[in-house]
């Protein structure tokens, strides 16, 4: 198939999905090309069957905001009509579901097909944004497929929208191969020279990722046991975060790592995922640190308990409850047998269930029933 697959370049869950998904399906033998605003972070390389379309927007004295959504259409319209593309898979609905309409009713003569994914914030945050209510939900209703990938997600979305059209779940996957237990890359005396335990969260420090409460978990965890903290990850909250971690005087104990990557060559040398966010629709992290057996401490929201086995492969707790992530973060961690039990029944996990070779013919079936419907 001639696959054209809207997305943001940037680090994100949605990114690194719709960036992942090109790869996969390019080797399995489809023509992808990719169209944003700049080259995916995952996709700096070159890749056999993988075309990247930069948009650019024009700026104009008389146009106080730059027009992406319509750029982003004439691209795909432009794209579709030099390399015949079968349809257009959109991540995230603001404002590519949009645009890949608008594409499609100037294509009108090609009977152009778009699918849309949505990936988590494009609807809990901006999605129920006035501004963009009733864009979203129109998008939703006229793509010819939309996914979501998680049972939480889908619900939301039906409830928050009134949508009342099909919506199928394909959860995110992981390339396991990619994604291991071992890594040629990290050592881990460099960030732990005494043996310390080594603990992870990556984000984009949003609010709603509470990376301030990691830090206080952290700071709990030290108390019992000689550990340092891995921040990768860069956002708002990046200062008040820095503050933070002075004030609690971790300051020896932690390092901010910014942008990374290649975050597979880091996750294998740590010992536990922090991830107390206060929303999350699925946790890609998740799932990419469970692959690299590491188990995590997440909150019970959103779709984090359909991706870590509480009890199994981690532990949820509630958002805020800082002492009991610590507390179940110390149970892991002063009991070898017993993290070695979790961080195997991890990396089983996402072999089962998330690997990529099991997730990505889902959206492929889906792909050809949509082109013969």
């Amino acid at each position: 198939m001639r696959i054209g697959i809207a997305c943001y370049p940037t680090h994100g869950g949605s990114g690194a999905v719709a960036s992942d998904l090109a790869l996969a399906l390019a080797a399995r033998g489809h023509d992808i090309h990719v169209i944003s605003y700049a080259r995916p972070f995952r996709l700096g390389e070159f890749h056999e069957n993988i075309i990247v379309h930069e948009v650019n927007v024009a700026s104009y004295p008389v146009i106080q905001y730059p027009p992406y959504a319509l750029a982003l259409a004439t691209k795909m319209v432009e794209v579709t009509r030099t390399y015949d593309l079968d349809l257009i898979h959109s991540h995230y609905a603001v404002p590519h579901a949009a645009s890949a309409y608008l594409a499609q009713a100037i294509l009108s003569e090609r009977k152009l097909k778009t699918v849309t994914t949505l990936h988590g914030t494009d609807i809990t945050l901006v999605g129920v944004d006035s501004s963009f209510f009733e864009v979203v939900k129109f998008a939703i209703e006229k793509s010819d497929a939309v996914t979501a990938v998680s049972q939480y997600l889908r619900n939301r979305t039906i409830s928050e929208f009134g949508i009342r059209r099909d919506i199928e779940v394909i959860y995110n996957f992981v390339d396991t191969n990619r994604y291991r237990p071992v890594s040629d890359h990290c050592v881990r005396e460099h960030f732990a020279p005494h043996g310390e335990k080594l603990l992870i969260h990556a984000s984009n420090f949003r609010p709603v990722k509470r990376v301030g409460d990691v830090v206080r978990v952290f700071a709990r965890v030290r108390e019992k046991i000689p550990a340092r903290l891995l921040l990768v990850g860069d956002g708002p909250e990046r200062l008040f975060v820095q503050h933070l971690v002075r004030e609690l005087n971790q300051t020896d104990h932690v390092v901010f790592m910014g942008l990374q990557d290649y975050l597979e060559r880091i996750l294998p040398c740590t010992d536990l995922l922090l991830l107390p966010s206060e929303q999350e629709s699925f946790g890609l992290v998740a799932l990419e640190a469970h692959a690299c057996g590491v188990p995590v401490i997440a909150s019970r929201v959103g779709g984090l308990p359909e991706l870590v086995q509480d009890g199994k492969t981690g532990f949820l707790a509630p958002v805020g409850d800082v002492a009991e992530m610590a507390e179940k973060a110390l149970t892991l961690l002063e009991d070898p047998k017993l993290h070695r039990s979790f961080s195997r029944k991890a990396r089983r996990l996402a072999e089962t269930r998330f690997r990529t070779d099991l997730v990505v013919p889902e959206y492929e079936r889906l792909y050809e029933r949509v082109l013969a419907a």
